[in-house]
Parts: structure tokens; C-alpha cells; sequence
């Protein structure tokens, strides 16, 4: 039976980097460490650990690697560590100096549960500065064979090898050793195309002033580039500081993600633990055309790549995940990152409204503007492109349309704003227009009758946008769409002459979250002065609300959230389905990790303490079957025809013209089956 809160049930295998002290020259002394170490790692359920090169025999030694009592000791200990290994979980890879056919090689041997799976011999020996390997070792392209003799049998010997767990999909393992991923061409990057996604290195890389950061810029990238995890384990205290120094830097990386990193220069052992997600790197290859193109262009070679089978033989027992979950994908927890992301998403946002506004020639915006989220960031994005552009505030229109369930607050809050700003403000009340609608339509409700339905609902949104098309066509103006990537996502908006359109719709591709942060950071960073920024804390203070149904009807304020489902889970949903296409049950496992707890974890900055609440998995389930059922079986034809609007962030948009697109019929059949099948 599947354990639904383990993360060997989600696709992720928990990996290892370590920094043993070490003894030069002193063999049994380095494996007894190592497996003090391979135990920890055990006991932490990490399915992989990885030790720093030559780490059984010591880095820093020179001639004594070529001394025969000190290659026979490195044997005998990893004999010893084969043996240990039968009982331990993880997968090991040791670092030896191994001779074969009167050649000395530096190698990493991958020990799995009592046998030798293969033995990777390093490619590249650097030989400048302090380094000279070329003196004791040969490279892997020296090999005579593909084999090496080692405790009585023929291991798999190269730098072409690729181990496969057979029980467990997606996760498969290569090899290299430090100089290999500072050259021009890295043995990683051919096994990564031939399918390897977890990337081990082992280095005994030493330290100056510098190298760290430069390290770090390597495996980010490797990472990045090879569209996998990368995990560096340098050596650390105990290697021989004749001439150099270690820091003993270990660091994990996950396409371009740092999920774990060391404390440089500990005088003990140092172990980092990660949960690497083996799944989502797969799926992102399986979308990067580009990581494609470049295996095929490698075909040839890929062929050759040697592929070891072994069985991961996952936990049975439930395995908690140890990985930093966001609870806002759309919105960083780190201050610094958040400013810098607030920054660009505004200004994209101005840039493409100003540029299709000088392709078509016209000057003034026009914009309805309810008090609300989505339209005070996009009022705020049409006065930021009208001053770049050396245009007066005037020419922006900003239109508020009270209908039958405008509170007071809001059109008050509406009218604040675009005075602050210094707006063409306007009032155009839609009562008339829509009493007129409802009554040739024979709606009971022109009548007398309380009935407030869909009909009643968008009657008000359809007369809202169409007056502000045909004042447009009046003023000469653009209107200015104010929908974002979250309605979309839930179709919570009124199809075609309905908030649903507009000239262009610069909030198309920013979620509901990612705007109250927009908003925040203007009003933080004071861009239009103290007056705006006061309105712009009310805004984001009130209840999100398409005031459509009066408040009579069910004694409160017209909820969205009520409806639709929060937005802060309903964008975790949207990001992790759309941007990797990980499954509902995944998807609810992830957002029970990121939201079990309050307590638990970094929120992003400016968050009220009333915002940081906590859903259980009951809640998250509810809320993802509502999600996917509005996705795939009721929104796509509004998605098909959105008008143009700059994309934002990685997450992507839902624009037909780019990074979705489905058919407008499809079933949400497969998704809440999976959901209900797999989560409890």
C-alpha cells in the first residue's frame, strides 16, 4: 500500500553529499568514516549519498598514489564498505584510485546493497596551477576495456555509465568527477541526454578566495542546462594543507534551484540531505524541445551510454518531505527576491500596454475600475505607461459603473483612486442600462422578482463592457483589459462582450496572488505618492467580490472566494498543473506540505497576520476537484479566445497564442479520478 504522505510516492528520492574528515593516506581510517556517514544516510532514508574524490585514499597525497601498500589498502577498505553496504539503503559512490592495465585512474565507485555497480573513472585531469593529476592518473579515454577486475568479478568501468533504478521511473544516475564539470563539454551533459537525471560529482576542489561562488555558478548551471539535479560534495578538514586549503562545500542543485548547501569550513564531518524531484525533471524535458534537439543531435554517442539496472527498493513507511514548498509559486518568500520580481512583472506589463498603444497610434486608455484587485493594477499600469509615454494622467479614462450591488465602499475606494492619481474620472451608472437589458429579455427580475442569477450576473458585466468599447470608439481610446491568469484558469469571468474582453489585457497572464503583491510593492515603494498608497492598503484590504448579487440575498457581500476557492490554493494549483503537469495527487501533496502549517515556514513579505491561515488535506482535495473540474471542462473556450497581453513569469499564461493550449471540450475525467484514487 501507497504511503500518501511519503515523497517516495510522489516521484522524489532523497539524496546525500558529504564532507568526511579525512586522513591522508590512511585508507581504513576513511572508511570507517564513510560509513559512520553511509549510516546516517541510511537512517535518513536518503536513497543516494555521495563522498568527495579519492576520499577513501585522501586527495592531497601525490607519489603516494602510485605506492602499492596504499592502492591494496583502498581495496581492502572498499571491500569493507561493499560489505556494510548490503544492509544500508542508500546507493554510495566512494572516491578511489583504482590501477588497471598499468594505468592509475581516479575514479567513483557506485556501491549498492553489497555489490559494485560500475566504476566511473574521471575524464578530464586538470594540470595547471596547483593541480597535476596528469602525473599519477590516466583519463577515462585511456581505458583499454570496458571492465575492471575488482573483488573477484568484472564491474562496468567508463565515463558512458548511466545507473537505472528498474522500480523506480524517472530517476536514473551519472557520474562525474570535479574537473569534468569545468569543461567545455561535461561528461554530465551526455548523460544527462542519454536520460540521466541526478547528476553526482565528486571533488576535491580546493579553496581560495572566490572559488566557492564560482562552483556554485558551475553546478547551478550544469543543473540548469541539463535540465536536472547536480549534487557536489567537496573535499573538506583533514586533507592535507601542504600547499592548499578545503572547505569542504557541498551543495545541491535542482534545474537551477539551490536546494541545499553546506557550512564551509567545519572542522567534523559535514552531511546535506535533499529531496530531489526526479518526476518534474522529467516532465520538463519532455516539454523543452531544445533538450530534445540536443540529444538528437548526440545520437550516435547516446546509443553507446551503457545503462546499469539496479533496484531502488523504496521505504514502505512514510518518508515526511524535507524540501522548502512555497505556498505562493507566483510570489518569492525572500524580500529581496520578491522586489526584484515586483519590478519586472509591473514594468512588463507597462512595456507591452505602451507598445501597442504606440503600434496603434492611440493615446488614451480607457478602463473600468471597480475598487477592486484587477482593476487597481491595471489602472495603476496605464498611468505608469501614460507618464513614460509624455502623456498627461487625463488621457486615462477611468470609468466607475455602479450596477445593482455597488457597495458604497468600493465605489468610494474606486473614486479615491482615480482622483489620486489624477485620472479623467468618470461615473456611469449601469442600473438603467441593465433594468432595460433584463426587461426586453423578459427576466423575471424586471418584473419585481428577487431572482439573481447567471442571466442577472452578467447582464451587468456584458453592459459594463460594452459601454466602455463604445466610449473607446468615442474618446479614440484602448480599453484596457483587467481579468487575470487566476479567472481565467476558474472562467471567472463573463464570455465576450464581458469582463472576459478588452483591447488588451495586461493582468492576462498575472495571477490573483502575484497582483495583491503588484499592488503592495507600488504602494511600499510610494510611486504615486502617500495619497495613492493609503487607497491602495483599503484595496487590498477588502473582501475580493464581483458585487453582481446584492447583499440582501444571502445577508453578506457577494464572495468570489466562496465560490471559486481561495486563491492563494487555487494559484498553487494552477502553477504546479500548468507549468509541469504533475498529477492532482502530487498536486495535493505538495500543497498539504506548503499549507498544513502556519507556523511552518517563510511567508512573503507584507503578508497581514489574517492571511496566514492553514488548510488540511480534506480542504485542499475540495478545492483542487473545484479546480479542475472549472479548468478542463468549463473555461477553455474563454481561454481560445483572450485578447493579446504580455506574458509575466514562468508559470506561464493561458494564452492560445502561447504556452496553453487544449480543446475546448476536453473531459476533467482523468484528473479527478486520479485525485480521488490516490488521495485520502
Amino acid at each position: 500500500m501507497t504511503q500518501f504522505r511519503s515523497l517516495y510516492t510522489h516521484g522524489f528520492v532523497r539524496v546525500a553529499a558529504c564532507a568526511p574528515k579525512i586522513a591522508p593516506a590512511a585508507p581504513e581510517t576513511n572508511a570507517a568514516e564513510m560509513l559512520a556517514l553511509a549510516r546516517r544516510a541510511d537512517k535518513a532514508q536518503a536513497g543516494l549519498l555521495v563522498f568527495p574524490e579519492l576520499g577513501l585514499s585522501g586527495y592531497a597525497i601525490d607519489d603516494l598514489l602510485l605506492q602499492a601498500a596504499l592502492q591494496e589498502s583502498v581495496k581492502a577498505q572498499l571491500k569493507k564498505i561493499v560489505e556494510a553496504s548490503w544492509k544500508l539503503f542508500p546507493t554510495l559512490i566512494v572516491g578511489a584510485p583504482l590501477a588497471m592495465d598499468g594505468a592509475l585512474y581516479n575514479c567513483g565507485v557506485v556501491i549498492h546493497r553489497g555489490s559494485i555497480l560500475g566504476v566511473v573513472p574521471k575524464s578530464y585531469l586538470p594540470n595547471y596551477r596547483e593541480f597535476y593529476e596528469k602525473r599519477h592518473f590516466a583519463t577515462a579515454q585511456h581505458a583499454l576495456r570496458k571492465t575492471i577486475r575488482l573483488l573477484d568479478s568484472d564491474i562496468p568501468f567508463g565515463a558512458d555509465l548511466i545507473f537505472e533504478a528498474e522500480d523506480y521511473p524517472d530517476y536514473a544516475l551519472g557520474v562525474e568527477i570535479c574537473e569534468d564539470v569545468w569543461a567545455p563539454d561535461p561528461p554530465s551533459t551526455k548523460l544527462a541526454l542519454a536520460g540521466a537525471t541526478v547528476l553526482a560529482n565528486l571533488s576535491a576542489s580546493n579553496i581560495v578566495i572566490g572559488k566557492a561562488e564560482e562552483r556554485n555558478i558551475l553546478c547551478n548551471a550544469q543543473s540548469r542546462r541539463c535540465v536536472a539535479a547536480y549534487l557536489y560534495s567537496a573535499a573538506g578538514h583533514g586533507e592535507s594543507t601542504t600547499d592548499l586549503a578545503w572547505d569542504g562545500h557541498l551543495a545541491v542543485f535542482e534545474m537551477g534551484e539551490k536546494l541545499a548547501e553546506s557550512q564551509r569550513f567545519s572542522i567534523e564531518s559535514e552531511m546535506i540531505i535533499a529531496d530531489v524531484d526526479v518526476e518534474r525533471i522529467a516532465l520538463e524535458r519532455a516539454r523543452y524541445g531544445t533538450f530534445r534537439d540536443g540529444a538528437l543531435m548526440r545520437h550516435g554517442e547516446l546509443t553507446e551510454v551503457r545503462r546499469i539496472p539496479f533496484k531502488l527498493d523504496p521505504p514502505r513507511a512514510i518518508v515526511r518531505l524535507e524540501r522548502k514548498i512555497d505556498r505562493f509559486p507566483y510570489v518569492p518568500d525572500d524580500p529581496a527576491q520578491l522586489d526584484r520580481d515586483c519590478y519586472e512583472a509591473y514594468n512588463i506589463q507597462v512595456a507591452g500596454l505602451m507598445t501597442r498603444m504606440q503600434a496603434a497610434r492611440i493615446d488614451k486608455a480607457v478602463i473600468g475600475v471597480s475598487g477592486g484587485l484587477d482593476s487597481t493594477q491595471a489602472l495603476l499600469v496605464a498611468c505608469r505607461a501614460l507618464d513614460l509615454m509624455k502623456l498627461p494622467r487625463k488621457n486615462v479614462i477611468a470609468v466607475t459603473m455602479p450596477g445593482f450591488a455597488t457597495s458604497d465602499g468600493t465605489k468610494q475606494t474606486a473614486w479615491e483612486l482615480m482622483q489620486a492619481l489624477g485620472a479623467d474620472a468618470r461615473e456611469i451608472d449601469i442600473k438603467p442600462l441593465a433594468q432595460q437589458i433584463l426587461n426586453d429579455i423578459g427576466h423575471p427580475f424586471a418584473r419585481g422578482e428577487k431572482l439573481y442569477d447567471m442571466t442577472f450576473e452578467n447582464v451587468q458585466a456584458g453592459a459594463r463592457t460594452d459601454l466602455l468599447f463604445r466610449l473607446a470608439n468615442k474618446e479614440n481610446g484602448l480599453v484596457i483589459g483587467t481579468g487575470d491568469l487566476s479567472e481565467l484558469a476558474l472562467g471567472w469571468c463573463t464570455y465576450g462582450v464581458g469582463d472576459h474582453m478588452s483591447h488588451y489585457a495586461v493582468n492576462a497572464s498575472v495571477s490573483k496572488t502575484l497582483i495583491q503583491h503588484l499592488i503592495r510593492w507600488v504602494a511600499a515603494k510610494d510611486v504615486f505618492g502617500a495619497a495613492t498608497s493609503d487607497v491602495l492598503h483599503r484595496v487590498l484590504a477588502a473582501e475580493i467580490s464581483p458585487e453582481l448579487v446584492p447583499a440582501e440575498a444571502s445577508g453578506q457581500m457577494q464572495s468570489t472566494q466562496a465560490i471559486v476557492g481561495p486563491y492563494p490554493l487555487q494559484d498553487f494549483n494552477l502553477f504546479y498543473l500548468t507549468r509541469y503537469g504533475l498529477s492532482p495527487s502530487k498536486i495535493a501533496f505538495l500543497a498539504l506540505e506548503a499549507w498544513e502549517d502556519e507556523a511552518r515556514g517563510a511567508w512573503p513579505a507584507h503578508i497581514s497576520p489574517a492571511d496566514k491561515r492553514s488548510y488540511d488535506l480534506a480542504t485542499i482535495k475540495k478545492w483542487l476537484e473545484v479546480f479542475l473540474t472549472r479548468f478542463f471542462a468549463q473555461s477553455q473556450f474563454k481561454r481560445s479566445a483572450i485578447p493579446n497581453g504580455p506574458k509575466i513569469s514562468s508559470g506561464g499564461s493561458l494564452s492560445p497564442r502561447g504556452d496553453w493550449r487544449a480543446p475546448s471540450d476536453s473531459s476533467a475525467a482523468p484528473w479527478l479520478e486520479e485525485l480521488r484514487r490516490n488521495v485520502p
